[in-house]
């Protein structure tokens, strides 16, 4: 929006407050603060009678992207240029000098196209994290029990704090039982204090991210033996995990704890592997007032919809993903690396892109840290590189999350920037994540990123880049603890940025040739869900405009979201995606995709199906259910790969694709499914027999006989190479064709005569004789 702050007979400061004012209902931000200072102005409670029992606020329906050419607004900005014949706009736009040739022309507007649509496509693949109004709860009234698991031993004001949070609860209707669990607890001493504290409760919440006040990250492990001993006690209840100042919804709000933003990583990762037994995560603000407390319990209360929630006394606010494009705004500086640069993983695969861009860009000297330092591979040859470039390059060993080492190091190399894109991978499901494996991904990444701001705070950074990852902005199933450090990384910038210090969180998503997740069974199962390679090139240039652009934290990513939506969304919903105008229009289309069973949920519609059949057809019909949906967790496009007789474990799967399976599975029946699904029952034809029981609840042992067989029989012969051996095709066929005759015959008595020849010739005592023997009436 374009606003003028003058008009005819209107020029006084009284105009340009009117002109503040209309920018700001039009979503700009203004700092009314410095607006009204010294003028004894003060803030004011609005009335609250109209808003005690619902949201009356309309809300516009929200605008679709308009088809278009991804690079068409830089088009129309260049032809504009030259039918208005601006030599002078030309010039600047082909960044070339007005009286150059015109054989100089045809490269300028080579580079030019190139570079336009490289702008283009990073701005495609550039995401924000908002936070949207919610309406107010209809009710907050809590029922049952609760379990509430505190840290042991607080202490000052989050003693006070966790207090609160409890009393509101107990004041809302909830019976509160107390589970007390210290960051040495274990899962199991854990469960066990779960299974002391009385009959299974209605929700379960969490104040363990307390435990980290005075420990870097000791709440997110207790938290994650918390999941675990859940699971381990058979509690079904939706867990709640409550923060204090982990996130900020404004910016005009300060993050105050950005360690707690640990527990909000870690939990997008656990509602995708759990979705039966997650609630959600809540942040409160560091003070709690009565309509914050309000707020609390009625999002407590209520239907589940909205997962990932901030309380504040002025409203309810859902965290919500929404692309941010620069298109053609202003850049608030060109930086440019002066001094000394720290790059940590500065050998490794994407510290070497990042030491590259800063010898090409003038870099006086580069500080390259790894594990392994000049004895890691390729150090060598990268070193030559950036020395050709003019570049000053030191290469050093260095854990970067010891403290002492990195200080030694800063006292040799005074800093001016640092880029961190140290970081390791330790991927597996919650369950059989340990303290050692969480500490194996902490360490180089969020504990490293702690150690650094910490030590270079009193210093006057250019520049202190974080590479995170997009797997703490979305969760990932089996990276829990990975998305937890890029989670802590993006927080700690936007606690930084606050404060005036320098600071830019990306998080990536996949760099093409290089990275964790460049390649091998990760690369490909990112290309089966929708996150593509990207260049390496354009990540670079995404960089560039974020520290440009001064941002804090941004998502880059390249996602296709008619493969990636579907798949995320599978076993639980997601809010937090629904305000993107490309799942909005899956999520449109997706009614007409079901038929006419659309407003039945996929269980209800499976148990109407299964009804009529006899006992061999359920059988059947379960078990297409379950190759189709193991097929879908493998990334194959249809079943035939998916033998009913193949171990699950000879077909591909892993301890993360045998949750995935059990989760759409859990969906797709209703049932609640143990997570050693695939483990207890190691066929699809074992696992499907299993569900047919039940799913029908007719209390039979199994299939019609005969059909295990036949099964068996049919995932061997699936396996064949048709091809290899005609001889034994021909004789498979004939014995089939042999089989089948002799099963097609009508069945006959000891006598020779059918049954049906039989019925048409007896009497009527005869066939009541019949009747009463075959059908036992």
């Amino acid at each position: 929006a374009v606003l003028g702050s003058l008009r005819r007979g209107e020029g006084g400061l009284d105009r340009f407050w009117q002109s503040l004012g209309e920018a700001y209902v039009r979503g700009v931000s203004v700092d009314w603060d410095a607006v009204f200072a010294g003028t004894g102005a003060r803030r004011v409670d609005l009335p609250t009678y109209a808003f005690q029992a619902q949201r009356f606020w309309p809300e516009a329906a929200p605008l679709e992207a308009v088809a278009a050419a991804p690079e068409s607004a830089i088009d129309a900005r260049f032809w504009e240029a030259v039918e208005r014949e601006d030599l002078e706009a030309l010039t600047a736009e082909l960044d070339i000098d007005g009286d150059r040739p015109l054989n100089e022309l045809l490269p300028a507007l080579s580079s030019w196209r190139r570079q336009s649509r490289e702008q283009s496509t990073v701005d495609g693949w550039r995401y924000r994290v908002t936070w949207k109004p919610l309406a107010e709860p209809t009710t907050a009234r809590l029922s049952g029990t609760w379990l509430a698991v505190v840290p042991e031993g607080l202490s000052g004001a989050a003693a006070d704090w966790a207090d609160g949070v409890l009393r509101t609860l107990t004041e809302h209707g909830a019976e509160i039982r107390t589970v007390t669990a210290t960051t040495a607890d274990t899962r199991e001493t854990i469960a066990d204090g779960i299974r002391t504290a009385g009959p299974a409760p209605a929700g379960v919440v969490s104040l363990l991210a307390l435990a980290g006040e005075n420990a870097f990250a000791a709440g997110l492990g207790v938290t994650a033996a918390l999941v675990q001993a859940l699971g381990d006690a058979e509690v079904a209840a939706p867990l709640w995990c409550v923060t204090r100042g982990a996130i900020a919804v404004a910016k005009s709000e300060r993050l105050e704890n950005p360690a707690q933003a640990l527990i909000w990583g870690f939990g997008r990762s656990a509602a995708l592997e759990h979705p039966d037994r997650w609630g959600g995560l809540l942040d409160l603000p560091v003070a709690l007032d009565d309509r914050t407390r309000d707020r609390l319990a009625g999002v407590l209360a209520g239907d589940g919809g909205e997962d990932q929630v901030a309380v504040r006394s002025s409203g309810l606010f859902g965290r919500r993903l929404a692309h941010a494009p620069l298109g053609e705004s202003v850049a608030v500086r060109e930086w440019r690396p002066e001094g000394t640069t720290l790059v940590t993983g500065g050998t490794g695969a994407l510290g070497g892109h990042v030491a590259r861009w800063l010898a090409e860009n003038g870099a006086e000297r580069v500080l390259l840290t790894s594990r392994r330092g000049p004895d890691a591979p390729g150090a060598a040859e990268l070193e030559k590189e950036l020395t050709e470039l003019g570049t000053q390059v030191t290469i050093a060993a260095c854990d970067v999350s010891d403290r002492d080492a990195v200080a030694a190091l800063m006292a040799r190399h005074p800093l001016t920037a640092v880029v961190h894109t140290a970081g390791v991978l330790d991927d597996g499901v919650i369950d059989a994540l340990t303290p050692e494996r969480f500490a194996t991904v902490l360490a180089p990444k969020a504990d490293a990123a702690h150690t650094l701001h910490e030590l270079t705070r009193g210093l006057d950074l250019s520049a202190f880049v974080l590479f995170s990852g997009v797997a703490g902005t979305l969760g990932d199933a089996g990276q829990a603890n990975y998305a937890a450090a890029n989670a802590y990384l993006d927080a700690l910038a936007e606690q930084r940025h606050a404060d005036g210090l320098a600071a830019t969180s990306i998080a990536w998503g996949r760099w093409g040739d290089s990275g964790l997740a460049a390649g091998g069974a990760i690369g490909e199962r990112l290309d089966r869900g929708g996150v593509p390679a990207m260049a390496p090139r354009s990540a670079i240039r995404a960089l560039r405009l974020a520290l440009d652009h001064g941002e804090a934290a941004v998502a880059v990513a390249d996602i296709q979201w008619e493969r990636f939506a579907p798949g995320y969304t599978a076993v639980r919903p997601s809010p937090f995606l629904g305000d993107l105008p490309e799942v909005r229009r899956l999520a449109q289309a997706a009614p007409a995709a079901g038929g006419a069973d659309g407003d039945l949920s996929p269980a209800e519609s499976l148990r109407r199906r299964l009804a009529p059949m006899p006992q061999a057809e359920q059988a059947l019909a379960v078990l297409e259910l379950v190759r189709s949906q193991a097929a879908t967790a493998l990334g194959h496009p249809n079943a035939d790969e998916v033998g009913a007789g193949r171990a699950f474990k000879e077909l591909g799967f892993d301890s993360l694709i045998a949750l995935e399976l059990r989760n759409r599975l859990n969906v797709a029946t209703g049932l609640r499914l143990p997570a050693t699904l695939v483990f207890d029952h190691p066929t699809p034809a074992v696992l499907a027999d299993f569900l047919r029981g039940e799913i029908t609840q007719d209390g039979s042992a199994g299939a019609a006989p005969g059909i295990a067989e036949l099964e068996k029989l049919e995932s061997a012969l699936s396996v064949l190479d048709p091809d290899e051996d005609n001889d034994t095709r021909t004789d498979i066929a004939l014995r089939l064709q042999a089989l089948l005759a002799k099963w097609g015959e009508p069945h006959t008595d000891s006598t020779g005569e059918t049954v049906t020849e039989q019925l048409q010739e007896a009497t009527p005592d005869e066939l009541f004789d019949f009747i009463e023997k075959e059908f036992g009436i």
